[in-house]
């Protein structure tokens, strides 16, 4: 499998000397599922990111997979289907990196939610969405609910339990490509489409690009290009002449999610509560932390320079110290934090939480197709929405007919573990075997709870560290680099192993060691080194800036 920060040349190399089926512009989770779904089906893909893959979107989300249980409230009753049935797709396909969880909905006299309201909303719920039968809703009293989440406000009438799916939104991408790379598609991050190729009858016919990293130029040739760019849509459309015919655009929305030390805010429990205004907010429980979020307001800023404000994080203070008055927390006790912007379809006079999440797909006079909107649980759907497209527009070019979507039973890379009970047996297998590998118990099952059934290319890695050298950092680093096309020491501590938002303490820890260990491998310059290093730098204070 050729996704290797180390081939990034030959693969450019590659799509510069050969026409392909499709082209798909932007590395998130829609271009990700896209590349996977036209060439398990196929068809000869080539993708380009102009930064790290999941660099956008794609790694800001509320890291969750789940229905859409908001749906109901609005009526929009099949995209809530839709979603539930993707839920359980995406946790069979990649049990590694998406974990089952328990979410409380509490009701209260004044809530969005009654008793009945709950009780109907998750009956339907579990219906709409064929859940599972050991996962269907659980309605509790007051007394099960505090039993469950002592912080809970005293004060509810009862609360409704039903199943989500935590996930790692970045690693899923990450996942997502690696599968499309080992169906035959060609993959690279740091690659700019500028602009576009045409036919002679002014039909797009690929694109010219950029390597950010070398500033070298290539023109990638295809019988398809799809903008996938997510918040960048509108830029790629504004660089095609058809483009601008189509009167739809995006409005952004940004999202913000904090993050504490579960010392500091101690939840035992996923809890989907109510806001002051109305809103539905989640707090969730993860890797000895305690995550919250999100807001939902319009963003025009820079999108290079999206970070959680001081407004950001004070509306989330406030909405935890409304819930859970107990815990008193300050802006000085959140320890990360992290913003992200949703790329909604406008509609006219429409706040930004009342925007449908809904994907459409446009097609320009010049043939180009852009996708938008949706969300990172309806990536595969999305996808499969997209390539049955791609498929009747070449057949209209000469090619052959393509196959339905096969992707629904697409396990992913490292996805081979068998069920969660298979997968809780072969952490504790590994477990038993941690001395071997010169790893503690917890490292190992960190890893392996982590890359799934790849565990075994790390764990040689890990065989391959100097004694001077962190085994587990080196291990992890290696894999990045050789195996997922880590470029950075940014894209390794935020994308490839969420350490920027789940353990910066590890950061403070490693940056040293991990600039030093990648600027061995990729021959930096004193100049490279720094700039690296200070991207890193940049990004940590971002996510730890609280004035």
């Amino acid at each position: 499998m050729i996704f290797s920060s180390l081939a990034r040349q030959q693969i450019l190399n590659e799509m510069a000397s050969r026409e392909y089926d499709l082209l798909i512009i932007g590395g998130g989770i829609t271009g990700a599922g896209i590349a996977l779904d036209a060439a398990s089906r196929g068809i000869q893909t080539a993708l380009v990111e102009m930064n790290d893959f999941a660099s956008g979107t794609s790694s800001r989300s509320t890291k969750l997979i789940h229905g859409g249980l908001r749906y109901l409230k609005q009526g929009e009753i099949r995209e809530m289907a839709e979603l539930g049935r993707e839920r359980a797709i995406v946790y069979n396909n990649a049990p590694h990196v998406t974990t089952p969880i328990w979410m409380l909905l509490p009701f209260h006299k004044t809530g969005t939610f009654s008793k009945w309201t709950t009780a109907l909303g998750l009956t339907l719920y579990d219906a709409l969405a064929s859940v599972k039968k050991e996962e269907k809703k659980k309605m509790l009293s007051p007394a099960e609910a505090v039993e469950k989440e002592p912080l809970l406000n005293k004060d509810l009438l009862g609360a409704g339990e039903y199943v989500e799916y935590r996930t790692d939104d970045a690693r899923l991408t990450i996942e997502v490509l690696k599968t499309a790379v080992q169906n035959g598609a060609d993959i690279v991050n740091y690659v700019k489409a500028e602009s576009f190729i045409y036919r002679s009858e002014q039909k797009i016919n690929g694109a010219h690009v950029k390597d950010v990293l070398s500033q070298k130029t290539y023109s990638i040739r295809a019988k398809i290009v799809v903008n996938a760019a997510g918040p960048w849509v509108d830029t790629m459309r504004s660089a095609d002449y058809g483009g601008k015919d189509i009167k739809k655009h995006l409005k952004l929305s940004k999202g913000v999610h904090i993050v504490f030390d579960k010392p500091k805010f101690p939840l035992q429990h996923a809890v989907y509560f109510d806001a002051p205004d109305g809103r539905l907010i989640f707090a969730i429980p993860r890797d000895g932390k305690t995550y919250v979020g999100t807001t939902d307001t319009f963003y025009n800023g820079d999108l290079s320079m999206v970070k959680a404000d001081k407004e950001d994080r004070e509306y989330l203070l406030t909405c935890i110290d409304n819930y859970f008055p107990d815990v008193q927390l300050t802006m000085a006790d959140i320890e990360s934090s992290w913003a992200g912007v949703r790329p909604l379809i406008y509609e006219k006079g429409k706040e930004s939480t009342k925007i449908s999440r809904k994907d459409e797909i446009w097609e320009s006079k010049s043939g180009l197709i852009t996708i938008a909107g949706g969300k990172l649980t309806g990536y595969r759907k999305m996808a499969e929405r997209a390539v049955s497209l791609v498929v009747k527009r070449l057949l209209l070019v000469g090619k052959r007919p393509f196959g339905a979507s096969t992707t629904k039973k697409c396990v992913l890379s490292g996805g081979a573990v068998g069920d969660a009970e298979q997968f809780l047996q072969l952490i504790n297998s590994y477990a038993r075997k941690a001395v071997t590998f010169g790893l503690t118990e917890q490292e190992i099952r960190y890893l392996v709870s982590k890359y799934g059934s790849n565990v075994d290319v790390l764990l040689n890695w890990s065989l391959e560290a100097r004694p001077s050298v962190n085994r587990l950092l080196y291990a992890e680093l290696m894999y990045a680099i050789h195996d997922e096309m880590t470029v950075s020491p940014a894209d390794f501590f935020i994308r490839r192993t969420g350490d920027l938002y789940f353990n910066i303490q590890r950061i403070n820890r490693c940056k040293k060691e991990a600039v030093q260990l990648m600027s061995d491998i990729f021959k930096w310059s004193t100049e490279q080194k720094r700039a690296y290093e200070d991207e890193l730098d940049l990004q940590v204070r971002k996510a730890i800036d609280y004035k």
